[in-house]
């Protein structure tokens, strides 16, 4: 099963809006979502404090940066996958 990244932090409410467009996807390709809370890490809050919500399959370089869409979301995935 893939894992797939949400780069987050608490109050973010674009954050919840991306994680409601990302649970049906996850259901239907069968993968977890890891919120990554980045407030407490200096590298991943200089890397995506002003750019969050941010998804991104783990292990993968690929990012998916908001704003996006429920069909720009399904692409990503799939072509992610695809490439794994």
């Amino acid at each position: 099963m893939s894992s797939v990244i949400l780069y987050t932090t608490t109050g973010c409410h674009l954050c919840d809006q991306a994680l409601a467009l990302l649970q049906p996807v996850a259901e239907r390709y069968h993968f977890t979502i890891t919120a990554q809370e980045i407030a407490f890490d200096p590298d991943l809050f200089d890397r995506y404090g002003i750019r969050i919500p941010v998804i991104a399959l783990a292990n993968q370089q690929a990012e998916l940066g908001w704003p996006f869409t429920a069909e720009e979301l399904d692409q990503f995935i799939v072509t992610q996958l695809e490439a794994s």
